[in-house]
């Protein structure tokens, strides 16, 4: 199984955003995994590629750091 990839986005504030970002990450073809830490503000993904996961990550309306 191959290692999580750790992306730190600092906008992270509320479960709406927590949950938006999992639903565009989610839909990102290879992923199986994805966890948003709102302590950390980081999220966590598993599968997929980078630029991607990136471009999902900002069509949710949040930056990555």
């Amino acid at each position: 199984m191959t290692e999580p990839t750790l992306y730190s986005v600092p906008d992270i504030s509320c479960e709406h955003c927590v949950s938006a970002i999992t639903k565009e990450v989610t839909k990102v073809e290879g992923v199986t995994a994805v966890n948003v830490d709102l302590e950390t503000k980081t999220v966590s993904v598993t599968g997929g590629q980078s630029e991607a996961i990136v471009a999902a990550i900002d069509e949710a309306g949040y930056d990555v750091a």
